[in-house]
């Protein structure tokens, strides 16, 4: 790493977690540009999920019995 990679990453984590949030944002949106019609589809499926959520049409497992299938499955 060069010392102007070192100075940036110690910059970085003395910045408070909303700017740091906001960084990744940053960084995830100059690497890959968001698609606005990607992201319209995702919005989508995520309100079509709440739906079924809300109106019971789905039910929702407790992490604990997620964690405990998950132990079974993979011996953990």
């Amino acid at each position: 790493m060069t010392v102007q990679q070192t100075e940036v990453m110690d910059m970085v984590d003395h910045l408070p977690i909303d700017m740091k949030l906001e960084l990744i944002d940053h960084l995830l949106e100059s690497i890959s540009p968001s698609n606005e019609e990607i992201d319209d589809a995702w919005m989508e499926e995520v309100e079509r999920r709440i739906d079924e959520v809300e109106s019971g049409e789905v039910k929702l497992i407790p992490l604990e019995e997620v964690r405990a299938r998950l132990g079974k499955r993979y011996g953990k």
